[in-house]
């Protein structure tokens, strides 16, 4: 499987703009420049997409370890801040709020782990990787 995206880039670091698309479509043409990577223009930016990213994937893992046990989750919110400073994503923090019935702390807080060393995204980091996970009834 693949899957793939493209940018396109139009001038200078700070002056230019540029747009992302997706195969998916799901980004067609967003914009990302310099205002809304380190300030708060209209648009989007790679780490914010890395967040999305990693939010997601972690997500989707947990679930999976979660139904391999017998637990499959009611909801998994999860939220992902990367921190970028100095060139490079100094961490990665991901915050979960689950609802999934019958499971016991000690196996959910198991599987949690696991899913944040095991999932696609998370391999990809060089950084710290934190997470801070409730169970909710």
């Amino acid at each position: 499987m693949k899957r793939g995206a493209k940018a396109v880039w139009k001038g200078s670091v700070k002056e230019g703009k540029g747009k992302l698309s997706t195969n998916s479509k799901v980004l067609d043409g967003t914009n990302y420049s310099f205002h809304t990577r380190f300030e708060d223009g209209d648009g989007t930016n790679p780490e914010e997409l890395v967040a999305a990213a990693h939010a997601g994937c972690f997500a989707m893992q947990l679930s999976a370890f979660l139904s391999e046990e017998g637990n499959a989750p009611e909801s998994l919110e999860a939220d992902c801040d990367v921190t970028f400073e100095d060139g490079e994503i100094k961490e990665s923090a991901l915050k979960l709020n689950a609802v999934v019935p019958g499971i016991v702390q000690s196996k959910f807080d198991e599987l949690v782990k696991k899913a944040k060393e095991n999932c696609p995204i998370s391999k990809l980091y060089n950084t710290e990787i934190s997470v801070d996970a409730k169970l909710s009834d």
